[in-house]
């Protein structure tokens, strides 16, 4: 089969490897979309991949090819997004269903071959099923939108709050409308994107307020009579944000930092006395699974992609590659800004 294979950095190539074959409890799958996640970036264009030769891809959709020994719960033709963490199921936390912090895991597109390719073979659990109606776009889409629930989650959320955002990629605007979906009483974007602001009004989100205003934070707070925002879901893993995250929670709020941040950062006197005043709860989100696993995250996300719900825009492709064009893909993440919205590599093209 063709795959995306990594040898060293900046060193990503088009060829020829060994197709899969599907062991007990397996299922080949043939891939259709896979998108480029942030996190694949440095893998390639940067000295954070694991090993070499490597696959990446995580993200991605596809068709049930065929089934290994003692699958019973999918059948050659099923439509399936793809589950990447492969945890150990033995360790302390995976037996209390916390599977995002099991220590020994294995993930596929990174600790093992994954999806840049024709084939992925995965464990029968990793692979999802979704209707007929959800598109394969839609299927490389449920890993970035189960990480953006899990986050809502994380803050034992509940609806009838002021919720804000901040960050409006694709993990925002995802949380934005999980924070609909259950409830909330106004959900509020931030970005400094104009054009994002609008895509997450296209997606039903209530308000979007640009951060470079100047008087941004007095808009956010008319929008709360003053009183700040009952929920804040830090996305966009930005120092600034992840500040703006301590001044915007209302008493008593929840905080969840879903955002992975790339640089040191630290808090003034002034900045973590918010949480101390205002008694808000401040937890972080790493990943996307629960008991039983994959977890309610992968169950809702198949669900409510099908009812509509959960909607789903062209505008959240940047653009869309053929796998042999791959290099190409990673060549345009070297200027900044230049990738708006998500890559998707079309394994078929």
């Amino acid at each position: 089969m063709k795959a995306g294979v990594v040898h060293a950095k900046n060193d990503i190539r088009f060829e020829e490897i060994k197709t899969p074959v599907p062991e007990k409890g397996q299922v080949l799958i043939k891939v259709k979309y896979t998108g480029i996640c942030g996190s694949d970036v440095p893998r390639v264009n940067g000295d954070a991949c694991h090993f070499f030769p490597n696959v990446l891809g995580h993200e991605f959709s596809g068709v049930v090819e065929q089934t290994g020994e003692g699958v019973q719960a999918l059948k050659s033709g099923d439509r399936v997004a793809g589950v990447p963490l492969v945890p150990c199921m033995k360790c302390e936390d995976c037996q209390k269903g916390n599977y995002s912090l099991c220590r020994h895991y294995s993930f596929i597109g990174s600790r093992e071959f994954g999806s840049f390719a024709e084939y992925v073979a995965v464990p029968e659990k990793n692979a999802v099923k979704f209707e007929d109606s959800v598109s394969f776009e839609q299927g490389a889409f449920f890993e970035p939108a189960t990480v953006a629930l899990h986050g809502l989650l994380r803050t034992g959320y509940r609806g009838g709050e002021n919720v804000a955002i901040l960050g409006g990629g694709t993990i925002g605007l995802f949380t934005a409308q999980w924070a609909k979906i259950f409830g909330a009483k106004k959900v509020t974007v931030f970005d400094i994107s104009d054009e994002r602001l609008k895509l997450a009004e296209k997606l039903g989100i209530d308000e979007g307020i640009n951060t470079l205003d100047e008087d941004f934070m007095e808009q956010a707070m008319a929008l709360t009579g003053g009183k700040g925002f009952g929920y804040v879901y830090e996305t966009a893993g930005v120092t600034t944000t992840m500040k703006y995250a301590f001044r915007l929670a209302a008493n008593k709020a929840g905080v969840c930092f879903i955002g992975t941040p790339t640089k040191e950062l630290s808090f003034s006197v002034e900045e973590w006395e918010n949480m101390n005043r205002k008694e808000f709860t401040l937890t972080g989100s790493w990943m996307s699974y629960s008991a039983p696993f994959p977890g309610k995250e992968w169950e809702l996300t198949a669900h409510y992609f099908k009812t509509g719900q959960l909607k789903f825009d062209d505008s959240l492709i940047f653009k869309k590659m053929p796998l042999s064009e791959i290099a190409d893909a990673f060549e345009l993440y070297k200027e900044k800004g230049t990738v708006k919205g998500k890559i998707l590599i079309d394994s078929e093209g």
